[in-house]
């Protein structure tokens, strides 16, 4: 069934963790994703004094414990993108800004009304702040993701068919996240949206081509509220 769901990725690199390259212990993984759940609390805390210092916590309560278990390889998660893994990213930002369109003229049309976000306040910090913000938001999948890749992996031995588990999963819990008394529109927008980030990540295993979608994605989203 999973034989060929990812024939469209890169085969220069491989997703770290999963087949313990490296290895990280099971009490690494109970702090790594501890450090989900305190990055998201300290984010909601700080961020009602400073909205840019609460992204910088934000980020880096992930990032310095994914950093420790992965020994400082850098080069497991990061690299310096190339040309088309930043075309990717721009084709990923538009077909994402697409697919919101589409969904909210059917939702317009079917009657169906899309969440309000009319009561979120957006200034330049919360602009400037996108730069920690969005990076945190993909180590906040990024880390279960591996989590559950690894998971699966270890009981199937199936590399595809972790992947996929796994990406459910995550895409699940960032909707969830996001929940704002409508499931449908949660699921819908970030749920299925984060697809558009996750597949720059699953094709380049480059975590800075789904964070280059990401922050294009909500610096342009926040620009036309801002504006407007």
């Amino acid at each position: 069934m999973f034989k060929n769901i990812l024939n469209f990725e890169d085969n220069k690199r491989d997703f770290p963790y999963y087949k313990k390259n490296p290895h990280i212990p099971k009490g690494g993984w109970i702090i790594l994703l501890l450090s989900v759940a305190f990055a998201y609390v300290l984010y909601m805390i700080v961020s009602q004094y400073s909205e840019f210092l609460g992204s910088i916590v934000f980020c880096m309560s992930m990032f310095i414990p994914l950093m420790h278990f992965s020994n400082w390889n850098y080069d497991l998660i990061f690299h310096k993108p190339n040309k088309d893994e930043i075309k990717l990213a721009v084709l990923l930002f538009i077909g994402y800004i697409v697919y919101t369109i589409i969904l909210i003229l059917i939702l317009d049309n079917l009657g169906m009304t899309t969440s309000d976000s009319s009561s979120f306040v957006i200034t330049y910090e919360t602009l400037v702040s996108l730069v920690f913000s969005m990076m945190g938001e993909e180590l906040l999948k990024f880390i279960p993701l591996m989590f559950f890749m690894r998971f699966f992996y270890k009981f199937s031995n199936n590399r595809n068919v972790s992947i996929a588990f796994a990406s459910i999963i995550v895409l699940s819990f960032f909707a969830l996240l996001h929940y704002d008394g409508s499931l449908m529109n949660v699921l819908i927008f970030q749920g299925l949206g984060s697809m558009f980030e996750l597949a720059g990540y699953l094709k380049t295993k480059n975590l800075y081509v789904p964070y280059i979608t990401h922050i294009l994605t909500d610096a342009f989203l926040m620009s036309l509220a801002f504006l407007i």
